[in-house]
């Protein structure tokens, strides 16, 4: 017997055996016993870097330092800043507190003429002018002002104007007030007008 085969069925034999893929082909199939080495640049290149993770610290500890002094200096300017600010704040405060004084020495020593005066009328014996001086007296003692009546003290150039005098022992003291005087705090506005014996 004689057997046919069919042109195009043997065609599809030839294409499936050609079409068929080996596993080494398709690359699904590894050794297993192969394993990869690692890479002596890859060594190198971690080497470096931890490297340049040290010499980062390195500069950052030198900043650091760096900033420190930076920030004492300041600190340093700052404080003699402050001090320069204080100093200069105490002056001037002490300089308006003189000004300040100074001026109201200034008016008081305007107003002692008032005093003589109402003082000579009530030592004439002009009673209506008591209220008058006492008033005035009672506000500028309240702010500071004391009388000088040194009767009986040492004389005292300092404080004392000494218009007459008398023969005497001892020392020189006042025994007469000619006119008072009168002190401005620890300031003398005007010095008594006095008799000296001694």
């Amino acid at each position: 017997m004689s057997s046919d085969v069919d042109p195009e069925e043997s065609e599809n034999v030839g294409s499936d055996d050609a079409t068929t893929e080996t596993p080494a082909d398709s690359g699904e199939a590894t050794d297993p016993e192969v394993v990869s080495e690692p890479d002596a640049a890859g060594e190198d290149s971690v080497a470096s870097e931890s490297d340049g993770q040290v010499t980062s610290v390195e500069m950052t500890e030198e900043a650091v330092v760096a900033l420190i002094a930076e920030r004492d200096e300041y600190l340093d300017a700052l404080q003699r800043l402050k001090a320069e600010f204080a100093n200069a704040r105490r002056r001037a405060d002490e300089q308006a507190s003189a000004q300040r004084q100074q001026a109201a020495a200034d008016l008081v020593g305007r107003l002692l003429p008032v005093l003589d005066s109402a003082q000579a009328a009530l030592q004439q014996g002009v009673e209506e002018v008591r209220p008058l001086n006492e008033a005035l007296l009672e506000v500028l003692t309240s702010q500071g002002l004391s009388e000088l009546d040194p009767v009986g003290d040492p004389f005292d150039p300092e404080i004392h104007e000494a218009v007459l005098f008398e023969s005497g022992e001892g020392d020189q003291v006042v025994i007469e007030t000619m006119r008072l005087g009168y002190r401005w705090n620890d300031r003398v506005l005007r010095a008594a007008m006095v008799k000296v014996r001694g």
